[in-house]
This record gives structure tokens, C-alpha cells and sequence, in this order.
């Protein structure tokens, strides 16, 4: 029996979870087949089978890499001076500037309002994305970059609210003036995040 090479494995995996999301994007959750996701990736559904089960396991492997993105970008952010700022520029450049995230955002939430299956998922991603947001917001607030009056877990909702209104923005539209918005988002946020000031001793 032939050893499988676990790097090769692990390379070819993620090539397939490329051409899966090239075809989502393309085609919508529901108009990606398997077969399409073979023909884009250059495979026979045999050699796919190898790799991925069905379908759904394909987008499950693509939620957890897009939660372990996440955590480690969230880490980041809280190395930074100016973590308000440093979000900032992170919703900017993976909503507002980002065509596939605002696709499959679109595609992903409109699925999961037709299909009970894709629904879990969905809904799983949210518990787990809202569990990483509550934590940096309370790291942030322990470190005094937040306002520490604000309730995490509200704040991880409102937080949500921004991020996929951010990726509708372009879809909504095209034209829109991504520095005017960020210069806007930047100052909503501050309002809201940064803790208020101390008042001035007399």
C-alpha cells in the first residue's frame, strides 16, 4: 500500500479548497457542483473523494480556515498602538476592498434562508466568529483600548452589523467612494469603541 505523503496531502487539499471557492464565488453554493469543483481543479471526482467527502465537508473546511484567519488577524490587531484603527483598516481591506468576500457573504446568507443544512453552518460560524470577537473586545478592554462600559457581547452583534454591511456597501454600490467610507467607518467606530474621556480635573 502506497504511503501518503502528509505534506503533498496537505498541499493538494488546499489547492482543491481554492478551486471550491473559486467555483462559489463564480457560481453560487448552490450552482457549484462537484464536478465543477474537479473540472477547476483539475481532478477526477474519484481523486476528489480522496480528499473531501462531499461537498458541504469542502465548505466546512473552509469555514474553520476562515475562523483561524480570523483569530490570528484579531491577535495582531491587539498588538497594535491604535487597535481601533488597526480594526479599521482590517474591515477595509477584507470588506470594502475585498469583491470575493462580498460574494460569498451575499451567496452564504441567502443559502442559509433556503437550505436547513447550510443554515448550521452558517449559524455555527456566527457562534464561533462571535466567541473570537468577544474575546478581543474584552483583551481590548482590559488594556484600555475599548470603552469598558460596553457589553462584549453586544458589542461582538454590533461589530457583525458592520462587517456585513460593509460587504454589502459595493454590492449596493458599485461607485461608492471607499476612502469617504472608511474616514466615516473610522469615526463611527472611534464614537463608539474608544473609552470616553476622563473629565478634567479643576
Amino acid at each position: 500500500m502506497r504511503k501518503v505523503d502528509p505534506v503533498r496531502h496537505e498541499q493538494k487539499r488546499r489547492e482543491i479548497l481554492q478551486a471550491a471557492l473559486t467555483c462559489f464565488v463564480r457560481d453560487g453554493f448552490h450552482g457549484a457542483s462537484t464536478t465543477d469543483i474537479c473540472a477547476e481543479a483539475g481532478i477526477s471526482p474519484g481523486h476528489l473523494y480522496h480528499y473531501f467527502a462531499s461537498k458541504e465537508t469542502m465548505i466546512q473546511a473552509l469555514v474553520e480556515q476562515n475562523l483561524s484567519h480570523a483569530a490570528s488577524r484579531l491577535k495582531v490587531i491587539l498588538t497594535e498602538p491604535d487597535v481601533i484603527e488597526a480594526l479599521v483598516l482590517e474591515l477595509e481591506s477584507t470588506s470594502i476592498r475585498q469583491p470575493q468576500a462580498q460574494v460569498l457573504s451575499a451567496e452564504a446568507l441567502a443559502e442559509a434562508c433556503r437550505n436547513p443544512e447550510f443554515a448550521a453552518i452558517v449559524h455555527a460560524h456566527a457562534r464561533a466568529m462571535r466567541a473570537l470577537l468577544v474575546d478581543f473586545i474584552i483583551r481590548a478592554q482590559q488594556r484600555g483600548d475599548i470603552d469598558a462600559g460596553l457589553d462584549p457581547e453586544a458589542t461582538a452583534n454590533i461589530l457583525f452589523l458592520v462587517v456585513d454591511g460593509a460587504r454589502a456597501l459595493p454590492i449596493r454600490n458599485p461607485d461608492v467612494d471607499v476612502a469617504q467610507s472608511t474616514q466615516h467607518l473610522r469615526l463611527m467606530l472611534t464614537r463608539f469603541l474608544k473609552p470616553a474621556a476622563a473629565p478634567a480635573v479643576e
